[in-house]
């Protein structure tokens, strides 16, 4: 990872530790176009793993964990993030593999950031 990938990736764990108490403990940040495509493992607490013990659980966490960070960042901007990409946010995709633990969130921003922070 270059040095954007690597500090995306810290203010993507900042902002769901100050929003959730809890960050991923692995990201994996790749720019393309307007995308900046986060993969994450280590994201459930102690607490989400017992809950995902039952199927109920599961399908309530997988819930929390698309919708409810959807939501977040709607309401809080990532304005760390779009200063250090130096464009705007538009929108963002989740999904989680709770079995895994694993999941994958995708920025949308309204400018090419793959060319934007190849040239700097």
């Amino acid at each position: 990872m270059g040095k954007y990938e690597a500090e995306f990736s810290n203010l993507v764990r900042a902002f769901r530790k100050r929003h959730m108490g809890k960050g991923p403990s692995q990201i994996k940040t790749t720019f393309c176009k307007n995308w900046a495509i986060c993969e994450m493992e280590g994201n459930l607490s102690p607490v989400e793993k017992f809950i995902a013990g039952a199927n109920e659980g599961k399908q309530m966490l997988r819930a929390a964990r698309t919708e409810m960070v959807k939501d977040l960042y709607q309401k809080h901007r990532p304005v760390e993030m779009e200063e250090l990409v130096g464009a705007n946010f538009v929108d963002l995709y989740v999904d989680i593999n709770i079995e895994k633990d694993a999941g994958m969130s995708i920025f949308i921003f309204d400018e090419n950031l793959e060319d934007k922070l190849r040239e700097k």
